[in-house]
């Protein structure tokens, strides 16, 4: 019988939403047979104490659940491939590439996959901004509305829509909560779509549709809030182009195992989101519902997720 490691909660914004990936992601190997102990990356002072602690608890293999923060830009990741402890999803250069938007928005364009145009900006270049029409020059050809994001955050914590020249000012202080580095960008009206990579394939395009507003923590994390439609019920051609393009900037990454990739579509033009290397494993979550619909369920789909380490 394997023993199994499941890392969840950990330090970042995203904590509570990866106790609940943990959690369930446990309890489904449990009943799959394997011996399952849980760790929470904050209870340990230092990764070199973790890494102790898998290796005393007799863990043949490490699952992530951890969302955000460290356990999703690549520094754990790097630190169980020196310690040469195997592990779920990607490796640290993928994680460490994707979990930069700014960065991962670039390979995009480099690969002709638009991306909404965007500032980016590693201290607040705003601060001592007064006016109005100061704050509209320095937003120039993006006007407005805009998306102010963390630049390597997830779960849109820290992300506002800003349609107003006044939201502005607060909402670069917001992201830089979250993040040193942040990014301003172009509002794209338009339906919201995920395509999950699992074992370099892409899987049935999924729809998101928040019943109000768009897409937030609360209409991502609260049951009857958002309507998800698993397959997406659109055009076969706009389905395969974003499955195209997911798989492409799958390669591209160098991603591994499973991955989620996010796109908006204004009704002419697909743009890319941003790609998650570890995504969530909630009920309300956006790759076992994939998953689903070709019928892999959750007990299959975490035996593929551990099959490609």
């Amino acid at each position: 019988m394997k023993t199994i490691c499941v890392l969840k909660g950990g330090n970042s914004s995203e904590r509570k939403v990866s106790l609940k990936s943990g959690a369930a992601v446990s309890a489904q190997l449990r009943d799959s047979g394997y011996k399952v102990f849980e760790l929470d990356p904050r209870d340990f002072p230092t990764v070199s104490e973790l890494i102790a602690a898998i290796k005393s608890g007799g863990a043949d293999l490490v699952f992530f659940g951890l969302h955000g923060g460290e356990g999703e830009n690549g520094k754990m990741q790097a630190a169980f491939e020196l310690a040469h402890i195997p592990f779920t999803g990607s490796g640290s250069r993928a994680c460490c590439i994707t979990m930069d938007k700014y960065i991962s928005k670039l390979v995009a364009r480099d690969m002709g996959i638009p991306t909404a145009d965007f500032i980016i900006m590693r201290e607040n270049m705003i601060v001592d901004y007064n006016t109005d029409e100061d704050l509209m020059g320095f937003l120039g050809s993006l006007g407005l509305p805009v998306v102010v994001k963390p630049n390597d955050a997830g779960s849109s914590v820290g992300v506002s829509v800003v349609k107003q020249i006044r939201e502005l000012k607060p909402a670069v202080e917001l992201a830089f909560r979250e993040s040193n580095t942040v990014l301003i960008e172009k509002y794209i009206a338009g339906s919201e779509f995920a395509v999950t990579v699992l074992e370099g394939k892409a899987l049935p395009v999924v729809e998101i549709k928040p019943v109000e507003g768009w897409y937030d923590y609360t209409n991502k994390y609260t049951e009857g809030k958002t309507v998800y439609v698993a397959p997406a019920e659109i055009d076969p051609a706009l389905s395969r182009l974003l499955q195209v393009y997911a798989t492409r900037l799958w390669h591209a990454f160098d991603l591994k195992g499973y991955a989620r990739v996010d796109f908006l579509y204004d009704g002419n033009q697909a743009w890319f989101l941003e790609a998650n290397t570890l995504p969530g494993m909630t009920s309300l979550s956006l790759t076992p519902m994939a998953a689903k619909t070709v019928g892999v369920d959750f007990a299959k789909l975490l035996e593929m997720i551990m099959h490609n380490v």
